[in-house]
C-alpha cells in the first residue's frame, strides 16, 4: 500500500480543482475537473457534482488518474490508482464539511480578487453549485512528480 507523502498531500489540498482522467467504453481518455473533499493515508476523496461521463466510466473501469499543476512554480503531480463510488446517501459528514469549506474558500478568493482589482461580477458560480451527487474514493497506487528534472535534482 502506497502512502502519499505530506508534500503531495499539501500540494493537492492547495488546489482549487483537480483534473480527473478515466477511460470511456472505447478506452479513450476522458478528463474533467473535480473538487477535492479530503486525503487520508493513501486515499483521495473527490466530489462530483454531476452524474456524467466520469461516473459511467468508473462503473465500467475503476482505473483513474488525477493531476494538479502549479504552472508558475513548475510543480505538479499525477496520482494513479483505482476508484470506487460512494453514493450520495453514504457521503460522510466530514467529506461534506470539507467540500463546503472548499467552496467557501473559492468564493472568498474570488471576492477578494475582485475587490483588489475593483472588478464587479454579477456571478459567483460556486454559489450555484448543486449538492454532490456522489463521492469518488481513489486508492493511490503510484505518484508521479511532474516537475522538470533540473528542478527535482536541485531540491
Amino acid at each position: 500500500m502506497m502512502k502519499i507523502s505530506p508534500e503531495i498531500i499539501s500540494f493537492f489540498q492547495r488546489q482549487e480543482f483537480i483534473v480527473v482522467s478515466t477511460l470511456d467504453a472505447d478506452s479513450n481518455i476522458h478528463s474533467s475537473a473535480k473538487g477535492l473533499a479530503g486525503i487520508e493515508k493513501n486515499r483521495i476523496y473527490l466530489i462530483d457534482l454531476y452524474r456524467g461521463h466520469t461516473l459511467e466510466n468508473l462503473k465500467r473501469n475503476p482505473t483513474i488518474s488525477i493531476i494538479a499543476i502549479d504552472g508558475p512554480q513548475f510543480l505538479g503531480y499525477t496520482l494513479k490508482g483505482k476508484a470506487r463510488i460512494i453514493s450520495k446517501e453514504d457521503i460522510g459528514q466530514r467529506h461534506r464539511n470539507n467540500w463546503q469549506d472548499k467552496v467557501i474558500q473559492r468564493m472568498t478568493k474570488r471576492v477578494i480578487r475582485h475587490v483588489t482589482k475593483d472588478k464587479k461580477s454579477p456571478q459567483h458560480p460556486e454559489a450555484r453549485f448543486p449538492e454532490p451527487e456522489y463521492l469518488i474514493e481513489m486508492t493511490v497506487e503510484k505518484a508521479v512528480n511532474l516537475a522538470p528534472r533540473h528542478l527535482k535534482e536541485s531540491t
